[in-house]
């Protein structure tokens, strides 16, 4: 890239190396290849998992999961067992890691700006022993996916911290932005046609009961 472009895209690891420049010792070897006592602790710790996968011809996907600290099952140093809530039945996650068995996992705990990333091969299982663990509220997930992990990591607090995630002076104000219902409404109504106000309004029902009746 010269001083005079503007835009440059990198197709070549060698070139944005050199253009970023190599990692800090510390990071560089932080990655290890088990869940180790801290790992295991922040798992017990962490309500929420973001889940990368794909089906291995470009179609991506990243899908929160939450549930009480802990859900996501450590059944030993290499193994993992996240279990699968009533939603909206896309089973995008699951239905990429039939095609390919790579998932990234991304975990964070309220209040802490540090997160644990693991990586690793995935196999969507019923497991009836290790669904009977994960009951919550008195109900058991049909379904879920087991995890063998190849690396795992803690990730620094930059990008929490640049966010103010946890900041209570960050949060903002949920009715600046119209309801669910409205909003997927609006994107499903043909272009140049207005949305229908009973369909809004219905639609946005329907979230609710969701909600409240198929939370667990």
């Amino acid at each position: 890239m010269t001083d005079t472009e503007s835009t440059h895209a990198y197709s070549e690891l060698t070139a944005l190396r050199t253009f970023m420049g190599e990692p800090s010792e510390l990071a560089a070897k932080k990655c290890i290849t088990r869940l180790d006592k801290h790992c295991r602790q922040f798992i017990s710790r962490s309500p929420f998992v973001c889940i990368g996968t794909t089906d291995g011809a470009g179609k991506a996907d990243v899908s929160p999961k939450g549930d009480p600290p802990g859900f996501v099952q450590v059944l030993d140093d290499k193994t993992l067992f996240i279990p699968d809530r009533p939603g909206n039945n896309r089973i995008d996650s699951m239905s990429n890691l039939l095609k390919e068995p790579a998932i990234a996992l991304l975990f964070l705990i309220p209040g802490f700006d540090e997160t644990l990333r693991v990586n690793g091969k995935a196999s969507v299982i019923r497991d009836q022993t290790l669904n009977a663990a994960s009951i919550v509220k008195g109900r058991v997930p049909k379904i879920g996916i087991k995890v063998t992990v190849d690396t795992a990591f803690l990730h620094c607090a930059k990008a929490l911290k640049r966010s103010h995630l946890w900041d209570p002076k960050s949060l903002q104000d949920r009715k600046t932005m119209p309801s669910l219902g409205q909003m997927i409404t609006e994107q499903t109504t043909p272009p140049g046609k207005d949305a229908d106000q009973t369909e809004i309004s219905e639609a946005e029902q329907r979230v609710q009961e969701s909600i409240r009746s198929n939370l667990y």
